[in-house]
Order: C-alpha cells, then structure tokens, then sequence
C-alpha cells in the first residue's frame, strides 16, 4: 500500500490515492498510522478519491480515527498532490469535502505547486460566550472553532486549557480551540488545539478562525499574516464576497509503502 507523506506549515497528513480503490477500515488505519512512534507519524490520513461534483474528493480522518470535515493546511497538500502526480494539468480545482466544495488556486514553478489559494467559504460568527473564564469567539469554517484573544498564546498550556475549552458542554462534539494575538492590523499570532489531533503546528480552518474574530472584534484589518508555530499563512476576508482565503505552501515529505 502506497502512501505519501506531505505537510502544510508543520500540519502533516498521510495520504493515499483511492481513486480506483481505498485501504480498509480506514478510522483504525487513520489511529495507526498518524502515531508518531509506532507508525508513520502525522495528524491524520486524506484519502483522495473522484469528484463528487468536482474534480477530486477529499476524505479525512484526525489522529484518533474520527471523521474531518475539512483542514485548510490538508486541502492544499490535496491540489499539490494531485498536479505532481499528474492526476490533473489544471491549475484551478474543485474539491468536494464534507463541508462542501471548495476552490483552489495552484500556484506553479519548475513543474511542482509550490503555493495554493484556497477559498474557504463564508465564515459563520455568533456572539461570544463566557466558558472557562475565558470569553470565546464561535466561528464556524465548516468546522467548528473557539477563538481566545490572550497576550501571550505561547504561555497556554495547549493541553490542559485547549483540550478543556474543546471538550467543554458548551461546545457539543468537541471544537477546535485557537489561542491568538492581533500583534498589529495586518498580523496575528496563533497556536491550535485541534479535535481529534490536539495542538498542532498550525491548522488553515483555524487561521481563518482567528481573522474573522479580530475583524470582528476591531482588532485586525480583513487582510493579514497569521503567524502559527509551523509558519506564516496569508489570509483575505472579502468584503464584497463574504468569503476568506487562505494562502501557503504544501510540501511533499517523502514517500513509502507500508
């Protein structure tokens, strides 16, 4: 069985192409093979299989075998994936999730997708609620996330306090908690506890999270950097559309047969 091991800012995922067929029982292969000691190591595994109404679909599973909707850092590896494999010579894709289609824009040189733009919907915001102490900002990017504005989100004790706010009653079936800094209009700093993987080195879903919140709440302008542990995403809340994007790198790590 043939797999490709591929990252975007650290967010490493194992990927298979099943479009002609599928590994079995994929949420205990997903719990495997994410182990970073006794398997292949990574947050989860991205099955790529034929359009549903697009060109590709993508089906994720997080490091403890629970089903994903959606991962921004996971769909760009997807469109990487795809045009070095030559699966595809299209520079512009559709891809089916379980949170919808999304689009994609590869950015190409010498022959290999280096960056990818990646439109992520419209965000949904609710009104913030007070969990834990702390106040939390819902945002919804296909994918439910809790957004904290604190100083300093290096000093969180992603853990104790991620894994706390993430499992709290308030948020049924666990969310996805950012702790985030609006250093300036254009940049924000964020670390991620991510349902299913826990902290992560940055999450895409996550990042557009954390702009939408400091928009939100005035802190931020609609265009800006978002600094997570891996690096530096680049994200754009539409005025006109309504829509984010997200844009970074997607890289190959290496490949193998287990």
């Amino acid at each position: 069985m043939r797999f490709t091991k591929m990252e975007g800012l650290g967010n490493d995922y194992i990927y298979f192409n099943c479009m002609r067929d599928a590994p079995e029982n994929l949420p205990e292969l997903a719990v495997r093979l994410s182990d970073r000691h006794f398997g292949v190591g990574a947050d989860g595994i991205i099955c790529i299989r034929p359009g549903r109404t697009g060109d590709f679909t993508m089906e994720m599973y997080n490091a403890d075998g629970s089903r994903g909707a959606m991962c921004g850092n996971g769909i760009r590896c997807v469109g990487k994936y795809v045009y070095d494999q030559g699966l595809t010579r299209k520079t512009c894709l559709t891809i089916d999730t379980d949170a919808g289609a999304r689009y994609l824009q590869l950015h190409v040189r010498g022959g290999k997708v280096e960056r990818v733009t990646v439109d992520m919907g419209v965000p949904k915001l609710r009104a913030p609620l007070d969990i834990q102490g702390e106040r939390v900002h819902p945002v919804d990017m296909g994918n439910p996330h809790g957004v904290v504005f604190c100083p300093e989100p290096e000093e969180i004790d992603l853990e104790t306090q991620g894994a706390a706010l993430g499992r709290d009653p308030a948020f049924p079936g666990e969310w996805n908690i950012e702790f985030a800094a609006a250093e300036a209009r254009d940049r924000i700093r964020v670390r991620v506890w991510e349902r299913g993987s826990g902290p992560t080195m940055a999450c895409g879903t996550g990042a557009c999270a954390a702009l939408a919140a400091a928009v939100k709440t005035g802190q931020c302008d609609r265009r800006a950097v978002v600094a997570l542990p891996g690096g530096e995403l680049e994200v754009e809340w539409e005025r006109e559309s309504g829509h984010i994007w997200l844009t970074g790198p997607a890289r190959t790590v290496f490949q193998g047969e287990i």
